[in-house]
Parts: C-alpha cells; sequence; structure tokens
C-alpha cells in the first residue's frame, strides 16, 4: 500500500525528529558565542533520542510504503534505524570524551553527525533507486567531512581526501549501473524493476548494473576490493568518526545491499520459505567469493598493525566478510545472522573503540607498544578492551560467538562448506592480532609508570557496553527474535 506524501508524514516522525534538531543545530550555531560549550552534544543525544524513542512506536507491517512508494516503513527499515541511532548516542558519548576534538567547533561536528543519521535512516529503507542513491549521498558528504574534521592535521586531511576519491568514484560507477536498470524496465522503483527482470532471461546489461551496484555498496561496507579507504581513513578521522564509520554506516550498506538485491535480482518464495535467484542471474557465487576473499585479506593484513586504530579498520573489513556468509544463503535464517550479528557487533567495536580513546587521552598514541603494561596503570580499561577483544575473535562466552555460531551453523545447513572452513580458519588468525593487544597489556612492563585513571562517566559508558557484550553470549534469545521478526517482515 503506498500511501501519499501528506499521509505518510505522521510516519515519518524520527526523521523529523532528527531534522528539526539538525535545525535547531544550525540555529545555536548561528547565535552561540561559546564555540566549546555542551549544550550541541547534549542536545544532539537528546533529538537522537528522541528519534530512537519513536522508532520504537513504529507500526511495522509489511508492504507499507511512504511518500508513493520512495521509502518503505517495515520491521526491517525500523531494525537498521534503531540499531544506527543506538550507535549515534554511544558515538556522542565518546566525542564529549574525546581531545582530539576539544579546541574545535562542537556545533558543526553534531550537524555533520546527525546529517549521516538521518541518511543512514533513509538508506535502510529506500525501495526507489532515486531515493537510494540521494540517501547513500546524504550519508557520504557529511562522512568524507567528519572525515577530514582535524583540520591542520595531516593525516586526517589525507583521510579526507581518499575517501572522498574512492567515495565520489564508488558512486559514479553505481549510479550508472543504475541507469542500465532504469533504461531496462523504465521504472525506478526496487519491485517494479525486479518483477520485470524475473520475467525474462537477463541480457548482458544486467550483468553489468549488478556488477556496477555492487561497487557502491561493496564501498560502503568495506569489502576487498572496495576497501582501500578503509584503513588511512579510520587512521586519519577523528577516533569517535573511526568508531562510527566501522559500524553506522556499514550497518546501513547492507542493509541496502540486502534490500536491493532481494528485492531487483531474488523473489521471495513463501512455499519454500526463502528466496529464489531470477533467471540466468547467480549472484551468490560472486559475493560467497568476496565474502572468503574480504575476511581472508582483512585478517592477514591486521597482523603486522601496529596502529590499534588501523588495525581495528582491518579488523572491520574482516567482520564484513563474515556478515556477507549469511547475505549468500538466501534464507531468512542467513540474513537474521547477519541482523544479529550488527547488533553485538555495535557493542564490542564501540567498545574497544571507546577505549582507544581514553589511552590516546592518558597516552598520546595509539600504537600497540602505548598498551604496554595497561593492565597496573588501568585496570578497569584493560580488562574492559580484553573483554571486546575476545568478543571480536568469537571466543565464548561472549556475544561475538553466538554471533559466528549463527552464521556458521546457516552457512554449514546450506552445504557451502568451503565457505564455513575459510571463516572458520580466519578466526583462528584473528586471535593472534587481538591476542597480541592483550599479551602487550597484561604481560609487558609499562613504559610508565604513572596511573590512567578512568573517570565515572566514562566507565558507566563502556560498562553500559560490556555488559551486553557479555550478556548476549549467555542469553540472546530477546535479541535473535527481533532480528528473525525483522526479517519476516521484509518478505514473508
Amino acid at each position: 500500500m503506498h500511501l501519499g506524501n501528506f499521509a505518510s508524514l505522521t510516519l515519518f516522525l524520527p526523521e523529523m525528529a532528527v531534522t528539526a534538531t539538525i535545525l535547531l543545530l544550525i540555529l545555536v550555531h548561528v547565535a552561540g558565542k561559546n564555540r566549546q560549550s555542551a549544550a550541541p552534544a547534549l542536545l544532539s543525544l537528546a533529538g537522537v533520542g528522541a528519534a530512537l524513542l519513536l522508532v520504537a512506536l513504529q507500526p511495522a507491517s509489511p508492504g507499507r510504503s511512504l511518500f508513493e512508494g520512495m521509502v518503505a516503513l517495515d520491521g526491517f527499515a525500523i531494525f537498521f534505524k534503531a540499531l544506527t541511532a543506538l550507535a549515534t548516542i554511544v558515538v556522542i558519548f565518546m566525542s564529549m570524551e574525546s581531545r582530539e576534538l576539544a579546541g574545535r567547533s562542537q556545533t558543526e561536528y553534531y550537524i555533520f553527525l546527525l546529517s549521516v543519521l538521518l541518511g543512514m535512516f533513509l538508506l535502510a529503507a529506500s525501495t526507489d533507486i532515486v531515493m537510494l542513491y540521494l540517501s547513500l549521498e546524504l550519508v557520504s558528504i557529511p562522512s568524507y567531512l567528519l572525515a577530514g574534521y582535524l583540520k591542520g592535521k595531516e593525516s586526517s586531511t589525507e583521510a579526507a581526501m581518499k575517501y572522498v576519491v574512492y567515495g565520489a568514484t564508488a558512486s559514479g560507477v553505481m549510479i550508472y549501473g543504475f541507469s542500465f536498470l532504469y533504461g531496462l524496465t523504465g521504472t525506478t522503483h526496487m519491485a517494479e524493476i525486479g518483477r520485470v527482470l524475473a520475467a525474462g532471461k537477463a541480457p548482458l546489461p544486467v550483468y553489468l548494473a549488478a556488477v556496477m551496484v555492487t561497487v557502491g555498496f561493496g564501498f560502503k561496507i568495506a569489502a576487498v576490493p572496495f576497501h582501500m579507504w578503509s584503513p588511512d581513513v579510520y587512521e586519519g578521522a577523528p577516533t569517535p568518526i573511526t568508531a562510527f564509520l566501522s559500524v553506522g554506516p556499514k550497518a546501513a550498506g547492507f542493509a541496502v545491499l540486502v534490500r536491493f538485491f532481494y528485492t531487483v535480482f531474488a523473489s521471495p518464495d513463501a512455499v519454500a520459505g526463502m528466496w529464489k535467484l531470477h533467471p540466468s542471474i547467480d549472484w551468490t557465487l560472486l559475493f560467497g567469493v568476496l565474502s572468503a576473499v574480504t575476511m581472508s585479506v582483512g585478517n592477514l593484513i591486521a597482523i603486522n598493525q601496529k596502529n590499534v586504530k588501523r588495525l581495528l579498520a582491518y579488523s572491520s573489513i574482516a567482520h564484513a566478510g563474515y556478515m556477507l556468509m549469511g547475505f549468500v544463503l538466501l534464507t531468512p535464517v542467513g540474513l537474521k545472522a547477519i541482523l544479529f550479528y550488527l547488533v553485538v557487533y555495535l557493542f564490542m567495536n564501540l567498545g574497544a573503540f571507546y577505549v582507544v580513546i581514553l589511552v590516546a587521552n592518558g597516552t598520546g598514541g595509539e600504537d600497540i607498544a602505548n598498551y604496554s603494561g595497561l593492565g597496573i596503570r588501568s585496570p578497569f580499561a584493560a580488562v574492559s578492551l580484553a573483554v571486546f577483544l575476545f568478543a571480536l575473535t568469537g571466543i565464548p562466552p561472549f556475544s561475538g560467538f553466538i554471533g559466528k555460531v549463527y552464521l556458521f551453523a546457516e552457512v554449514i545447513n546450506r552445504g557451502v562448506y568451503w565457505l564455513a572452513v575459510i571463516a572458520a580458519l580466519n578466526s583462528v588468525v584473528s586471535l593472534y592480532y587481538y591476542a597480541r593487544i592483550v599479551k602487550v597489556m597484561f604481560l609487558e612492563d609499562p613504559q610508565e609508570t604513572t596511573e590512567l585513571p578512568v573517570q565515572a562517566f566514562p566507565r558507566a559508558v563502556i560498562s553500559l557496553l560490556a555488559i551486553p557484550t557479555l550478556l548476549l553470549g549467555i542469553y540472546w534469545e530477546p535479541v535473535a527474535r527481533v532480528a528473525a521478526n525483522s526479517v519476516r517482515l521484509l518478505a514473508f
């Protein structure tokens, strides 16, 4: 059911809340004199918190489209809106503690951050390729500005430049692929494109379109070979933005990747309870190989990294490879595994980056050597980081283990054994470089003897991230149920 523009406004309240907050921040920036005030951060927290509450109150039902079919209001979109809003709230807390951002305009920073959030809301719900492209650009352009926000710092400027060049290239290739699809089908609505393609044998331009669109989505999730921007951008950007890029836009990228490919190049089969490929377009093998290569490249290159932010960047690439395993299976269980993994990844990855911020504040460095003896200098930070790193590895009883169990189990159940073997070997490799940081923290003598105390506020935030990382490894059923229902409302 397509709702008109005015009727859609009452169901568009989360996006309107974020938009209103951005406008208020602009007024604060124009009228305010104190550029270092905490007011922009608090206003941003209030706006994103209100948007998250409105998302939770939204009615989810399959088949409801807003603004004449431009965006969808279903459980799948609601799940990703809640996930990205939660990630943004955590990143705002991280930004308030980051010394990198001290002395810089706070209002502009939060305007860009919330603009990315608005783009992610729209991207997760886009059902028209025009809206999809506009949403993707709304995510990308403020991200470029945030990556280079440390003006005067060479690595930040380099990060922004590389991000812009790679992003513009990927965007141009993707929209060229969209033009092929529009030329072949005469429509920009994804469901209509899918119905036209399902009716006959796919001509060559459809294959070209699929590959070109993959370039754009692959860039957004940092999948190999579209990952080249990621390490330099992650290292040069402010650490809160690095954490944000590793979770928020990546989650939105997976949301639009699933919605696009499962709508345009596949069809739901309610009888079989899974999706079936359109004639002559078997993209699952391509993404299966992409998954294996992505996780392997990410893990193998991470071994030699000395900078923790850069190491976590390659780790993020590897985790994108793990999540792609669920994408190629064409089953609701596979998609449920991706959604569940994104939830646990949010807590464990943001938690790791939060500790990186605190250590950088105290030591002035981000190299692994700066973590020497951290177990003595700051036991709370060291233990917390160890918890997050072991969760990222996938060791029980942490939440990352359950996330990988869901992915591995469905891959094995569908008979894709070669991919499961590669993923298992990569998990072993990842243990080496994660454990190396733990070894430095607890088994090496500190370079300095001064303590690195963790204040009450960051201690509370880290605890709020560590508790789900532990709890979801023991009791995960409610989150798994929400993920399953979100996928069910996507098509079945």
